[in-house]
């Protein structure tokens, strides 16, 4: 059984990366994949570009865990030298754009819920999750049909971890700032200058270090990233406008960052959305005790996903490498592919059977 379900799950991620599917335009890769789950008998829900399904002898009184993973992608990085839209098998890798970053993790994790799907008298309910905008963060994925899924104990996020345990992630708040000044002639004696202004704030924040550090994930980081101001060479600017990206963990919520960076600054700051937050699951839970007696490793993730608008305990785990995540000429192991699905199907074993 497992070997087609991994032959299905590779000619799968054949056929999504060879479509196009960034942010907010997956309709098509959204039918592709209803329509494998609906040929193998799976009633399927959809909303908007995301599609999920439930096992088939769903129990409302049964614990839910939930499998996810995403279906859209970035824009291809322009060092590609092979066609992003072609799938190409050379030396054990798949090619293409978003066979990484998460196609693989996608069909692996769907390969899992059928193995699991016509399965009687499982401990959990098993429900399964294509999302789109992941990659933007966007409204319309899978925190839009979180409410549609009912009540869920626990999630595996697919992503690509080399399905070691990311047990901790940190979450992001990007804030917008604005330095004022007043303005005036370079060559006199006048204004205000709000470029001065901003250095002083992006000193503080470049060298503040948060006391509460994460066992994990380490200390919060905050980078200034953007930077705006002046309009010409002989003018004192009177604005000058910086955004910082924070990475946050779970020793802080984004109101106590917040709080803190406006106590120290003298900029105007802004945050953009509180909506990204910092996601873990305890390592007593047993999904991950499950894992570790397979020899896996835990760590925290410093990169988001959609961990974070998934509000409750959440595992990151699967197939693949982020480092190869939005480069050029991305791929994936097909072995890595069809490893992720024995260890997928293995945690869960001792868990829901």
């Amino acid at each position: 059984m497992t070997y087609q379900l991994k032959h299905d799950a590779i000619e799968l991620l054949k056929k999504l990366i060879s479509i196009q599917s960034f942010s907010k335009e997956e309709d098509q890769t959204g039918d592709v994949i209803e329509a494998f789950l609906k040929e193998r008998s799976v009633f399927t829900f959809r909303k908007i570009h995301n599609i999920w399904a439930f096992n088939k002898h769903y129990d409302p009184k049964k614990p839910t865990v939930l499998l996810n993973s995403h279906h859209d992608t970035v824009k291809p990085n322009k060092g590609y030298t092979k066609d992003p839209f072609s799938p190409i098998v050379e030396d054990g890798k798949l090619y293409g754009l978003g066979s990484n970053d998460a196609g693989g993790c996608l069909v692996s994790l769907m390969a899992t819920f059928l193995y699991f799907h016509e399965k009687e008298d499982l401990k959990y309910n098993i429900a399964f999750a294509a999302s789109a905008e992941e990659e933007i963060s966007g409204y319309n994925g899978i925190e839009l049909i979180v409410p549609e899924l009912g009540p869920v104990e626990f999630a595996i996020v697919g992503e690509p971890t080399q399905m070691h345990l990311a047990i901790a992630e940190k979450g992001l708040m990007v804030c917008d700032c604005v330095a004022y000044g007043r303005s005036g002639h370079a060559a006199r004696e006048e204004g205000d200058n709000a470029i001065y202004k901003a250095i002083k704030d992006i000193q503080w924040l470049s060298t503040y270090q948060f006391p509460k550090v994460s066992p994990f994930m380490g200390p919060i980081k905050m980078s200034v990233t953007i930077i705006n101001a002046g309009s010409q060479h002989n003018v004192v600017p009177d604005r000058c406008e910086f955004t910082v990206d924070i990475r946050v963990t779970e020793q802080y919520t984004h109101e106590e960052l917040l709080e803190t960076v406006r106590a120290n600054v003298s900029s105007e700051v802004t945050p953009r959305s509180m909506r990204m937050r910092s996601s873990s699951i305890a390592e007593t839970h047993p999904i991950v005790q499950a894992g570790l007696t397979l020899g896996r490793t835990t760590y925290g993730s410093p990169t988001t996903s959609d961990q974070a608008l998934i509000p409750v305990p959440s595992l990151k785990l699967g197939p693949g490498d982020s480092a190869r995540s939005h480069t050029a000429d991305e791929y994936i192991y097909l072995n890595e592919i069809e490893e992720g699905i024995d260890l997928y199907i293995k945690i869960l074993e001792q868990v829901v059977c």
